[in-house]
C-alpha cells in the first residue's frame, strides 16, 4: 500500500537524470535536529498565548509558525526527493496523522462537552458546526463565509476559531507534497537543475502576498482566514529549506548577526502591530521575516548565535508541549467565564495560560509521545493513516450525534402575551425579578435574531447612502416626513417607528450605516483595523441626501463612542440645521456588557446576574453629555431614552416579559415595540410643532 502511494505521484527519475543534476554540496553545519527552531517554536506559541490572554499586545505568533512548519516539512519532502526521487505519501501522511489527529481528536470532542456543560446553550449547535468543520480541516474557509472577525471580543468566538491555522497547515500537508514532486521532476527535465522549483515558490508567495495585502481592505476575513491568502507564508519556509545547502555556507560571524537581528525583529515588529492595523495586509511580514532570518542564520550553526539563547531546557520543554499548548488555550480562554461564572479578570487571564499549559504538557506525555512512537504505527504507515482516518471520524461523528443533544435550556411554551415596559414602575419592577417568567423562557431561543426588520441600514463596506424602497416605513403616503439617521443604534429602532408612523400617518425614512456615527468623527473600525473611510464617504452622501428629502422632524441616534470630538458634532449638527427640519437628538441606549441571551440561558432563576449598574452601562458619560449640549444648542430636542431601560441605578436584561437585548449592545425589535407608549407622545408633539 505505501509504495503504490509513492509511485502513483512520485515519478522515479531515470539514473542518468539525477547524476546530470549538480548537487549541493555537502557540509556538516546542516543538522537534523534544530535547537533553535525549537527555541523559536516555543517563543511562537508563548506569543500566541500571550496575545489571546490579552497578557501582551503581541502579534505574529501563528505566522512565526507557519514559517516553521514550511520549513521543516518542505526540508523533509526535498530530502527525500534528493535521496529517492520520490516521496513516499504513504510513510509522509502517516507521520502528519501520528503527529496531528490524536490531540485534535481529544479537543474537538473535549471541546463539545465542555461547552454543552458550562456554553451558552444558545450557542451549542453552532459550536458544534464548527468543530466538524475543525474535524474535516476546513474550518478556515467556514470562518470565511460567516464574516469572522478574529479580533471580536463581544461573546460571539467561537472555541474552535484557532483551528483556522491548523486547517490551512492540513490542506498544505495533503497537496504539497505532490505539487513539490511534480515541481522538481519538470524542473530536472527542462533545466536539469532546480530553476523552476525555485521560480514557482516565488510565484505562490509573490500572488498569495499580495492577494492578503489587497484583500485586507476589502474582505479582512476572507485575507485572514482564506488558504490561498495565507499560503505565502508557508511557501516562504519551504523557499528556505530549498536553499538551506546554500545558505549553510556563509560565513558564521555574519550567520551569527543574522540569528540575533531575526530574534529582534520578529519580536519587534510583532509589538508594533496593534488593534488598529490591518491584519495580515503587509505588517505580518515583519514576524515571517524574523523568523526566516533566525533559520537562515541558524543553517550555517553559528557557535555564538541566537541559538545560545533559544537552546535551553525550559523551551524545549514549551517546544514539546507547544502543539498541546495552542489546541487548548483557546477553548479554555473562551469558556472560562461560562465556567467560573463572573467577570473576566487579569488574574483569570493567567490562570488560562498556566492551566491550558499544564494540560498540554500532559497531552504530549501521555498521548502525543506514544502516538508517535508506537512501533507498529512507525514500521506500518498504512496504520498510521488508518489511525488517522478513525480519530477524524471519531471526532465528526461526535460532532454530528451532537446537534442531537439535549440543551440545557429552559423553554416554555407560554401562548401569554409577552408584556415588556408599560411605565417607568415596570422597569423598576424589573430590577427586583430574579427569575425568567414563562413568556420570557418561551421567546429565549429565538431572542438572537429578535432584529429589527423594518427600515434599512448599510453593511460596513457600503460608501454611499443609495434611497430605496426597504429605507421607506411607517406611512409611506404620510403628509409629513421623519427621518431616522444614524448607526445601528439608529438601526434598533426601525420597528418602533414604523408602528409610530403608521399610528400617526407619518412617512419613516431609514439613514443608517453600521458602526457609522452621523457626527463627523474619525472612526477606526476593528473589522478591518482602520480608519473607517467608508463612513465618511457614506455620511457625506447621506448629508446631501438628506436636502432632497426635505424631511419634516430629523432624529438622530448612535452610539456613544470614545472618538466623539464637539468639533465634529458640531459640524454635522450644523448640517442638520441647514435642512430645516424640526432637530430631535435620542439619547443611547445602555451598553449591558455581556451577551444577555447568553447570560440569562445560563441564569434562567438568577437574572439578576445579567443586570448592569447605570453608571456602567451609560458608558462615554463624558461624550453622551457634550454630544447631547450640542444638540441642545442647534435647537433639538432631547429625548432621553434612560427612563425605559433603567431605575434604581439598574439596568435590568429583562423588563416585563420582554428580553431587552438580543446581543450584547442592541434592543430586541419586541422590547422597543413595547415602548410606544413611552415614545409616541413625544414625537407627536414634536410633530405638532414642525
Amino acid at each position: 500500500m505505501t509504495t503504490h502511494a509513492s509511485t502513483a505521484v512520485s515519478p522515479q527519475l531515470p539514473p542518468r537524470h539525477r547524476s546530470a543534476e549538480p548537487q549541493p554540496e555537502k557540509t556538516d553545519r546542516l543538522r537534523k535536529y534544530r535547537p533553535d527552531i525549537q527555541g523559536l517554536r516555543a517563543v511562537a506559541i508563548m506569543m500566541v498565548v500571550a496575545m489571546h490572554c490579552g497578557i501582551l499586545d503581541i502579534h505574529g505568533g501563528v505566522d512565526v509558525s507557519f514559517v516553521l512548519s514550511g520549513f521543516l516539512i518542505g526540508g523533509q519532502l526535498l530530502a527525500e526527493i534528493d535521496k529517492t526521487g520520490k516521496v513516499s505519501l504513504g510513510k509522509f501522511w502517516a507521520r502528519r496523522f501520528r503527529r496531528l489527529s490524536p490531540s485534535m481528536a481529544i479537543t474537538i470532542v473535549g471541546t463539545a462537552a465542555a461547552a454543552w456543560f458550562f456554553g451558552s446553550p444558545l450557542h451549542f449547535r453552532d459550536y458544534v458546526a464548527d468543530g466538524l468543520s475543525a474535524s474535516l480541516s476546513f474550518l478556515n474557509w467556514r470562518l470565511v463565509e460567516n464574516g469572522t472577525d478574529y479580533f471580536a471580543n463581544d461573546g460571539t468566538q467561537s472555541p474552535y476559531q484557532h483551528f483556522w491555522s491548523l486547517g490551512i497547515e492540513e490542506q498544505f500537508y495533503v497537496v504539497a507534497p505532490i505539487l513539490l514532486v511534480v515541481a522538481v521532476w519538470l524542473s530536472r527535465k527542462i533545466f536539469r537543475n532546480r530553476f523552476l522549483v525555485v521560480l514557482a515558490l516565488l510565484a505562490v508567495i509573490a500572488g498569495s502576498f499580495y492577494m492578503g495585502w489587497t484583500k485586507t481592505a476589502e474582505n479582512q476575513p476572507l485575507a485572514y482566514f482564506a488558504t490561498h491568502t495565507r499560503i505565502w507564508e508557508i511557501t516562504t519556509g519551504v523557499l528556505l529549506a530549498l536553499a538551506a545547502p546554500l545558505v549553510s555556507r556563509m560565513n558564521t560571524g555574519f550567520a551569527a548577526v543574522l540569528t540575533w537581528l531575526g530574534l529582534g525583529t520578529t519580536l519587534v515588529t510583532a509589538m508594533l502591530i496593534s488593534d488598529a492595523t490591518p491584519l495580515p495586509g503587509y505588517a505580518v511580514a515583519g514576524p515571517v521575516a524574523g523568523a526566516l532570518l533566525v533559520i537562515a542564520g541558524g543553517c550555517a550553526n553559528p557557535k555564538f548565535g541566537v541559538e545560545r539563547l533559544l537552546d535551553n531546557p525550559v523551551l524545549d520543554f514549551i517546544g514539546n508541549a507547544s502543539y498541546g499548548w495552542y489546541l487548548l488555550h483557546w477553548p479554555l480562554l473562551v469558556l472560562w467565564p461560562s465556567i467560573v461564572d463572573r467577570e473576566f479578570t487579569m488574574s483569570d487571564r493567567f490562570r488560562v495560560a498556566v492551566l491550558s499549559f499544564l494540560l498540554a504538557a500532559l497531552m504530549h506525555y501521555v498521548v502525543e509521545r506514544r502516538f508517535k512512537r508506537n512501533a507498529q504505527l512507525v514500521a506500518r504507515p498504512w496504520k498510521g493513516i488508518l489511525t488517522g482516518f478513525v480519530l477524524t471520524g471519531v471526532a465528526a461523528g461526535a460532532m454530528v450525534l451532537a446537534t442531537i443533544v439535549p440543551l440545557h435550556l429552559a423553554t416554555s411554551s407560554a401562548s401569554t402575551v409577552a408584556v415588556g415596559y408599560t411605565s417607568e414602575s415596570s422597569v423598576e419592577e424589573a430590577v427586583r425579578t430574579t427569575q425568567l417568567s414563562e413568556a420570557a423562557q418561551a421567546a429565549l431561543p429565538n431572542a438572537p435574531k429578535n432584529l429589527a426588520t423594518r427600515g434599512c441600514i448599510d453593511n460596513f463596506d457600503v460608501k454611499k447612502f443609495v434611497m430605496r424602497d426597504e429605507c421607506v416605513a411607517g406611512d409611506p403616503k404620510g403628509s409629513k416626513t421623519v427621518v431616522l439617521m444614524g448607526d445601528s443604534h439608529a438601526w434598533q429602532w426601525n420597528d418602533l417607528y414604523d408602528l409610530i408612523g403608521k399610528d400617526l400617518g407619518v412617512r419613516v425614512v431609514t439613514m443608517a450605516k453600521g458602526g457609522c456615527s452621523p457626527q463627523v468623527y474619525h472612526i477606526v473600525n476593528p473589522q478591518v483595523q482602520r480608519e473607517y473611510t467608508e463612513c465618511d464617504s457614506w455620511r457625506q452622501s447621506a448629508f446631501a441626501e438628506l436636502k432632497k428629502i426635505h424631511p419634516d422632524v430629523l432624529v438622530i441616534a448612535d452610539r456613544a463612542r470614545r472618538e466623539a470630538t464637539r468639533a465634529g458634532a458640531e459640524a454635522s449638527f450644523k448640517v442638520f440645521k441647514e435642512t430645516g427640519a424640526k432637530l430631535v437628538y435620542m439619547t443611547d441606549t445602555p451598553e449591558p456588557g455581556q451577551n444577555i441571551p447568553d447570560c440569562l440561558a445560563m441564569h434562567i432563576d438568577t437574572t439578576t446576574l445579567c443586570n448592569r449598574k447605570q453608571w456602567q452601562a451609560l458608558e462615554y458619560t463624558e461624550f453622551r453629555t457634550m454630544e447631547r449640549e450640542v444638540a441642545e444648542q442647534y435647537g433639538a430636542d432631547v429625548i432621553d431614552t434612560t427612563p425605559a431601560f433603567c431605575a434604581l441605578d439598574v439596568c435590568p436584561a429583562v423588563i416585563g416579559d420582554q428580553i431587552v437585548y438580543f446581543d450584547n449592545s442592541h434592543i430586541t425589535s419586541s422590547y422597543s415595540k413595547t415602548l410606544k407608549p413611552f415614545l409616541e407622545p413625544a414625537l407627536k408633539e414634536i410633530l405638532d410643532k414642525a
